[in-house]
Parts: structure tokens; sequence; C-alpha cells
């Protein structure tokens, strides 16, 4: 029974740091491994937003559309590392680095492939994955920013690796049942500026946790 109670102190204490870490973490300048966040489309003001309602047509995958409604919780986005690895909490993201968005409400992650966008035309970009948050290699996107590292307050562009296309917004709004809702899609032109993205709310892992991690990993 002692040792049960000692294990329930520990989890919770665990819980409560981790939960203390991300409010500190308010104040970092950096988008570390583990954060949580909004991406709103500076040219359209939409957040990338999906929920569990599947395209029509094209792969039937969950959809992925941008927002006007900034208090949507459907809008957030775990930031984790490429298919097949996995990033130290609280490390800042480089510039050039592959990543993965996986939406928090679905577990589903940002992807996309060579299937038609449903409204544009253009390259689709759905949510896809099982229930541990893991999908394929259409899930892997290249940051692309102008520091060393993302900073928070960024101008940024992510690169799909597998069709070297780049997240963007078409402009064209959805009707029944996501009406008002704006088309995402994958767009060849990187010069297009639908492609821009920059992040908003969201609970951002201090870089202290990621030192304090290191650390301890080194002196094993």
């Amino acid at each position: 029974m002692m040792d049960y109670a000692m294990r329930l102190l520990l989890s919770s204490f665990a819980i409560l740091s981790l939960y203390i870490s991300c409010i500190q973490a308010r104040g970092t300048q950096h988008v570390t491994c583990g954060s949580v966040l909004k991406l709103m489309n500076i040219d359209y003001n939409v957040r990338l937003h999906s929920h569990e309602i599947k395209y029509g047509s094209g792969s039937g995958q969950q959809s992925v559309t941008g927002t006007n409604v900034k208090e949507d919780g459907n809008s957030y986005w775990l930031v984790k590392a490429e298919s097949g690895k996995q990033c130290m909490r609280g490390k800042p993201i480089r510039c050039g680095d592959v990543i993965r968005l996986e939406h928090i409400t679905t577990k589903k992650n940002l992807h996309s492939h060579l299937v038609s966008s449903p409204l544009s035309g253009k390259q689709e970009v759905s949510a896809y994955g099982d229930h541990r948050g893991e999908g394929d290699t259409g899930d892997n996107w290249m940051l692309i920013c102008n520091h060393d590292f993302w900073e928070r307050d960024d101008t940024i562009k992510l690169k799909h690796t597998d069709t070297d296309t780049y997240l963007a917004v078409s402009g064209r709004a959805y009707s029944a049942p996501i009406s008002g809702q704006i088309e995402v899609i994958g767009d060849y032109s990187p010069n297009n500026p639908h492609t821009q993205w920059t992040t908003m709310e969201g609970l951002f892992i201090h870089p202290n946790d990621f030192k304090a991690q290191h650390y301890r990993h080194t002196e094993l």
C-alpha cells in the first residue's frame, strides 16, 4: 500500500513539473520538441485546423482546413520528430529540420500525397495515422525559416518532403458541414504568399527542460 501511494505521489509530481515547465515556457523564444501550438496562415489569417470529418472525395482521409475562429480547440498541433524518429522534449527545432505535426484532438498527423484537393484541384492535405499518432513518410514536413532555430515570431514555410509541395491555403471556402472553413493545400510554388505561416497560441516546452534531460543523458 505504501509503495502504491509513493508511486502515485511521484506520478503526480511529474505531471505537476511538466505543467510548470509549460507555463514557464511562455517566455521562451523558440518552438521546441513537444510544444503544442496553433499555426496561422499570414495571408488569409486562418489557423491550421482539423476535426473528425473526412473528405467526401479524394483520399477520404480526415480533412484539414483553415479556420478564422481563434478559440477553436481543434487547431492545436503537437510538434514531434519525423516519421520513425524521436526528439527530446524541450529541444529547440532547427530551421531545416524535418518534423511532424500531430493533431491534438484526433492524434492524426498533418499529411499530404499525390491526390487532388476537393475545391481547387491542387494537392490534398489531410490528417493521417493510427491511434498512437503513427502514419508514414507522407507526414514529414521540412521547416523553412530564417534563423538557426524556429523562433516563435518567425514567418515559416513547411515543405512536404515526399512531394516537394508547400503547406498553403487556396482561399476557397467549404460549404456544409464545415461551412466557411478554408481549403488547405500543397502548393508547388515556394514564392506563393499563401505558403507563409506563423506561430500563435500554444504551450512551449522550455529549453531549460531540454538542457536538464541532456545533462542527465550524458552522465549515463
